[in-house]
Parts: structure tokens; C-alpha cells; sequence
């Protein structure tokens, strides 16, 4: 008898739980999961082949019954689950675009980028979870706006006017949103936010200091501090006379404009009060902070630009092991740039969606920034554990269907691995490889792109497996 494929299994452990006022929503939402990451695709009909599969998805996806929100938050709701397991969590919290053909402007889109350009689509901000080695949990709030089709004309300049009529108040709204789903559904979690530039300003440095969780934070402005012998000083300056506390090596992986290498970092921290005038109550608060400064040294690549970072973290950095932990732990930032590649123009291609309604838009993005996070999770996942089974993310007839297509193209001679004994790494790197991956000459480890088309392959051969499977048992 044929066995659920994995991806199924993960649908109903990601999205089963949902209330969504009828349990064949449920049932529906969770069966058009499973197929998107079986197939995952940005359009409909690439991912559902079966004409009622197709119908069910649009009228699912158009149906205003349906709330956008209520699957983001039970989504959001299944991560916070997750999180309860691992204690101790990284939540990186950055902001994108999802851009859209809109010549006719008759879909519900507003502008992104400039205005001058033209471009149309939705803005998000997610908060993506990590555990403590960087293997990603999910997507634990993402929070989606339109903006004015047309620049406003009358508007204040953005520092005259509040927070709330800021879209800054999006980056806050979610940082509240994912500190409740870690209250309510993993109580005993405690977080560190992980925040590019754009958290340094007084309205989110206050949010962060009001949650019971820990924050690091890049430093944007040259603020005024006050350094630990009381005197008032700019931040860079009192860093440029910080202690040197050492040296430690960071590893960079590759990426555009970066050669992946092993970064010699020089350390220097030191405790600041930071005085800030909360934009909320209007109130000066003075937060005590260690502030980091961490120098490339001596291994930048002629003509790249050197890492240099100043963070901002109410975690202790006293002495080099407890900074470099911190410099460590905002190096995975950048696991949320790979998340939105993976989304959208990784395999899942999300603004590749020719859906209309703002909402019918919405729901797919967040089906498929769950797709997304499971590709990553995977490929993550056998890097860190290579030796662990692969029917622990496969099923049994994947992991055979993987086998017989690789032996069928002539490659893996040699390699006697079954469905039993078949390890994650090597079913990862063979479904890549099902999906174009040509190991060195591809210029890295498998990425979203090749594993997307390879499962999209693996699909199709588990589908052949069981339609011969019960064959013959139609037969005998």
C-alpha cells in the first residue's frame, strides 16, 4: 500500500491544527500544501495537475469566507509549537517586497520601490525562526501591507509625523506579534532578535527592551552614548578607544559580491547606556547596552569590502567568547536573505502568482513562504546532521523513487545505499542533482533553485511508483 509522502505529513503537522470555521477548508488547505511542496511552483496550475485539485485551489485561494489572517496566524501559531522543542531560538526580523505584473493596474496591488518606477506588488515583514545551530523553524509572523498606488502628495515629512502612520510601525506591530505566539504557544522559549540596520532607532530599540527576550541589533546611527565613566560621547568614538578583547574566525559562506572564506575578526566591546526618547510614551528611557565592534583583519579578498560590523545587544559581551557568540549569532541573519530567495525566485517563484485579490495573494504567499522555509529546513538540515536518514524527512517510495532515478541516469555507480539505509545528505544531493545541480561547477552547495525542480522530478517518479504498485496489485 502506498505510504503519505513526507511532504504531506509535513502539510498536515504545519497547517492541520487550523480553525478555519469548516473542516474541508482545513482538509483543503493542508491537501494544497502537501502538493506545493511535492511541486512547489508560484502558479496554480503548475503545482496542481488534476483538474479538481486546480478548481478546489482557486476557489480555496478566492474564497472571502477565508481569511489571509487566519492562516498566517495558525502558520504562525504551528512555528511557536516548533519553537517549545528547541528552549532557546534565533528570530531574524527583516523586511521585502513581493513584486507582481500589473501592466492593466486592475489586480490589488500597491506600489513598491520607488514610486518613480512604477513597480507594483505587496510589502511584508517576516520574523523567521532559527534554532541555535541556524536550522530554520519557519515563518513565526509575517505582516503584509499595500501602499498608496500613487506618492501621497500632502503627507508630512516622515519626521514630523508618528509611528503609527510610519511603515515603521509594521516592523514594530511584528516584533509584538511574534513575542505574544512565543508567550502563548511555547512559554517556556526565550528569543534573541536578530535585526539589520533598520532596528536602530529609538521606536524599535524600545519595542525590543519591553519584550522579555534578547536582541542584537546593527548599528545605523552614530548615536550619543554614555560611556562607563559617565562622560557623554558618539558611539564610534567611544568604540575607536575600546579594548581590543582578541581575535576570533568567522566562517562566510558565498554569496553575490562575497567570496566565501574564513574571516579573521579583531573584537572590541564595551557597556553604554543608550538614552532614547520613546516615540510611544514620549518619555526619555535609558536602555544599558554592550556595544560591539568586530574588523575584518588581514583575509578580505583584493577588492571587496572588508566586514566591519557595530551591534547593539542587551546580552552580555564582556569578554571575547561572549562577543564573538554575539557576532556568531547575527552571521545568521542572513539566513532570512536565503528564505526570501528560496520564496520568491527560488523554486517556489512567488511573484510568479497571477492571482488578483489582494487576499487570494496573500494566502498563496504564505503556503508557499512555508514551502520555502521546508526546502530551506531541508537543505540546512543535511548540513548539519549528513549522517541521519533519509526516511527521516522522505518517505520509504521516495527515497526508492530517488535511487532508481539516479541509477537511471547513470550516475551514484557504485553506490549501494537502499531506501533503509539512504542518508539525508545523499538524498538531498541526488534530488538536487535530479534538478541541474553539477556539484563544484555549480558554484557551491545545492540551493533552493535545483532542489525545487528536483523535487518537482521526484514528484512525478513517486507517482509512477505507486500507479505500477497498484497495478500489480490489481493484477494479482
Amino acid at each position: 500500500m502506498a505510504t503519505r509522502s513526507a511532504a504531506r505529513r509535513w502539510a498536515r503537522e504545519t497547517f492541520g491544527g487550523l480553525s478555519l470555521g469548516d473542516t474541508r477548508r482545513t482538509a483543503r488547505l493542508v491537501r494544497m500544501a502537501g502538493l506545493a511542496a511535492e511541486r512547489p511552483s508560484g502558479t496554480v496550475p503548475a503545482v496542481f495537475d488534476d483538474d479538481a485539485d486546480q478548481q478546489g485551489a482557486y476557489d480555496f485561494l478566492e474564497n472571502d469566507q477565508v481569511s489571509a489572517d487566519a492562516i498566517e496566524e495558525g502558520h504562525g501559531a504551528a512555528v511557536s509549537a516548533c519553537c517549545s522543542e528547541s528552549g532557546e531560538v534565533l528570530l531574524v526580523v527583516d523586511g521585502s517586497s513581493l513584486t507582481f505584473v500589473d501592466r492593466a493596474r486592475k489586480r490589488e496591488l500597491g506600489s513598491v520601490g520607488t514610486y518613480t518606477a512604477g513597480a507594483r506588488g505587496l510589502k511584508v515583514v517576516t520574523a523567521y525562526v532559527l534554532d541555535r545551530t541556524g536550522v530554520p523553524i519557519g515563518p513565526l509572523c509575517q505582516t503584509y501591507w499595500r501602499r498608496p498606488a500613487s506618492k501621497p502628495t500632502n503627507r508630512r515629512r516622515a519626521a514630523q509625523r508618528p509611528v503609527v502612520r510610519k511603515e515603521t510601525q509594521r516592523w514594530l506591530d511584528t516584533v509584538e506579534t511574534s513575542a505574544t505566539r512565543l508567550g502563548m504557544h511555547a512559554p517556556g522559549t526565550r528569543a534573541t532578535f536578530l535585526i539589520d540596520r533598520e532596528g536602530d532607532s529609538a521606536a524599535m530599540l524600545c519595542k525590543l527592551a519591553r519584550t522579555s527576550h534578547d536582541f542584537v541589533v546593527r548599528g545605523h546611527c552614530n548615536r550619543g552614548v554614555v560611556d562607563p565613566e559617565g562622560r557623554t560621547r558618539n558611539l564610534r568614538h567611544v568604540l575607536t578607544y575600546a579594548k581590543v578583547l582578541g581575535t576570533y574566525e568567522l566562517a562566510v559562506e558565498g554569496r553575490p559580491k562575497r567570496t566565501a572564506r574564513t574571516a579573521r575578526m579583531q573584537v572590541a566591546s564595551v557597556q553604554v547606556t543608550v538614552p532614547l526618547r520613546d516615540p510611544v510614551t514620549k518619555k526619555v528611557v535609558e536602555l544599558r547596552l554592550w556595544a560591539i565592534r568586530a574588523m575584518e583583519v588581514g583575509t578580505c579578498p583584493s577588492g571587496e569590502e572588508r566586514i566591519e560590523w557595530t551591534l547593539l545587544t542587551n546580552k552580555v559581551a564582556g569578554s571575547l567568547k561572549q562577543a564573538s557568540d554575539r557576532l556568531r549569532e547575527y552571521a545568521l541573519r542572513w539566513r532570512i536573505e536565503e528564505f526570501h530567495r528560496a520564496w520568491k525566485s527560488g523554486g517556489c517563484n512567488v511573484e510568479q502568482s497571477q492571482l488578483h485579490g489582494e487576499g487570494a495573494l496573500r494566502k498563496w504567499a504564505v503556503i508557499l513562504a512555508a514551502v520555502a522555509t521546508r526546502v530551506e529546513r531541508l537543505r540546512r538540515k543535511a548540513r548539519a546532521t549528513p549522517d541521519a536518514l533519509a526516511t527521516d524527512e522522505f518517505s520509504a517510495m521516495e527515497a526508492r523513487a530517488i535511487l532508481l532515478l539516479r541509477r537511471a541516469t547513470n550516475r551514484r555507480r557504485g553506490n549501494t545505499a537502499t531506501a533503509r539505509t539512504l542518508t539525508l545528505a545523499g538524498a538531498l544531493l541526488m534530488v538536487a542533482e535530479l534538478g541541474g545541480y553539477t556539484g563544484k561547477a555549480s558554484g557551491g552547495p545545492p540551493g533552493a533553485i535545483t532542489l525545487g525542480r528536483g523535487l518537482f522530478r521526484l514528484r512525478d517518479a513517486v507517482a509512477t511508483l505507486r500507479a505500477l504498485e497498484s497495478e500489480k496489485c490489481d493484477e494479482g
